[in-house]
């Protein structure tokens, strides 16, 4: 299992007199090897904490713990790379919990069902997978996905199965969402 190539992250701002201007260029700075899961990593793109995003020259907003979804009312993008289930199979019960506090919200795990890593959150995620094949496990169902295959997962409980020997790598934009009344009646 080779790991996957770097990716270069260009962040835009402007100058003192307002032209737009490169702000930084190089890798992302942010990265979250996952100790429960080996071959697993984020890499925190960007993120915002309000809609409309505040737009100004700030600091990196990555320069923070790891928190699986964004800041009420917020924004993530990042990229995740994803060991085959050879590799996440063999985590214990313990570890998968472990994984799940490593991205900041343990309370996401939903068990195990069908896969170890399993779990739900609320928020509205369009995933595109630039590398390599996955899985999109529901309680329901599942599709198989391969490069340039774009998932819009709307809070459901899911999985990310990655049944090939290679490392696959999927981009997140992740948006803070609200369960429909309805909905939430029904969810566990």
């Amino acid at each position: 299992m080779q790991p996957l190539a770097p990716f270069i992250r260009v962040v835009t701002g402007h100058d003192a007199q307002g032209q737009a201007v490169i702000a930084s260029n190089g890798p992302t700075t942010n990265n979250f090897p996952i100790k429960a899961v080996p071959g697993a990593v984020f890499y925190e793109v960007w993120n915002s904490t309000a809609s409309p995003a505040l737009l100004d020259c700030g600091t990196d907003p990555t320069d923070k713990p790891l928190q699986l979804s964004p800041a009420p009312l917020g924004s993530v993008i990042r990229v995740v790379d994803i060991p085959p289930d050879s590799v996440q199979n063999q985590i214990s019960d313990a570890d998968a919990a472990a994984a799940f506090a490593e991205f900041g919200e343990a309370d996401a795990s939903t068990g195990h069902g069908k896969h170890k890593m399993m779990h739900r959150t609320e928020t509205l995620d369009y995933g595109i997978v630039t590398e390599g094949e996955l899985w999109l496990v529901l309680d329901e169902g599942e599709v198989h996905l391969k490069r340039g295959d774009v998932v819009v997962q709307r809070g459901t409980n899911h999985a990310w199965s990655n049944r090939t020997e290679e490392m696959a790598r999927i981009v997140f934009i992740l948006l803070d969402g609200r369960f429909a009344p309805e909905l939430r009646e029904l969810l566990p």
